[in-house]
Order: structure tokens, then C-alpha cells, then sequence
């Protein structure tokens, strides 16, 4: 079972960025879809961006954070970011990072059954 460990969640003005890590046990990250997923109470775990299995670095990301969000890997660190800039409120939750083995993001959506190893999860607040 492959490890992830989600961290650089806080509080940030409007506007503000952040980037989120997630380290993984896996010395092969590039075997492994990367999402990232955001949840907030009483509301279902919705996804935000992806980054596909192979050596071509398709990405996706959902509508409401093109632009704005970058999702990125290194191997070598065995670490996946998501870069966020231009913070909204609406963008506050749990982010949580998630893994699926040598899938593609075009064809996995952000269908979470589709993603087998999650990690605990990191806050993100955006407010003045």
C-alpha cells in the first residue's frame, strides 16, 4: 500500500498562495496518477487537479482552478505539489492527495473510487 503524506495547508489572505506537498513512499512516482482533492462539511470530496501515470506529465484540472492552480511532480523527491495561486475563499478545505497505479487522468476523471491510496489530508482557509 502506497504511503502519502499531505503538508503546507494554512491560513492565507485572498489573493495569497500556497504550496501543497505530497510525499509518498513510492520510489516509482511516475507508476502512479497523482490527484488532488478537496473537501469541505457537507460536502462531497470534490477533485482539483491530476497528474497522469508516464513520462509525458498530462495534467488535468477542474474548471474552477484553471489558471490559478499547477499540479507538479518530482521523481527523484518521490514528492507531488500543487501549487495555488490567486486564493478564493471558495478554494478553503481538506486537500487531500491521492494515487492510482499507472492510470491516466483522462480516463480516471476525478472519480475517487478510481484512486486507491489517500492521505490524511491538509487544511487549506481562505479568509481575511
Amino acid at each position: 500500500q502506497l504511503q502519502l503524506v499531505e503538508s503546507g495547508g494554512g491560513l492565507v489572505q485572498p489573493g495569497g498562495s500556497l504550496r501543497l506537498s505530497c510525499a509518498t513512499s513510492t520510489r516509482t512516482l511516475d507508476s502512479f496518477a497523482i490527484g488532488w482533492f478537496r473537501q469541505v462539511p457537507g460536502k462531497e470530496r470534490e477533485g482539483v487537479s491530476c497528474i497522469s501515470s508516464g513520462s509525458l506529465n498530462l495534467t488535468n484540472y477542474a474548471d474552477s482552478v484553471k489558471g490559478r492552480f499547477t499540479i507538479s511532480r518530482d521523481i527523484a523527491k518521490s514528492t507531488a505539489y500543487l501549487q495555488m495561486n490567486s486564493l478564493k475563499p471558495e478554494d478553503t478545505g481538506v486537500y487531500y492527495c491521492a494515487a492510482a497505479e499507472w492510470a491516466m487522468c483522462a480516463e480516471v476523471q476525478f472519480d475517487t473510487d478510481e484512486f486507491d491510496d489517500w492521505g490524511q489530508g491538509t487544511q487549506v482557509t481562505v479568509s481575511s
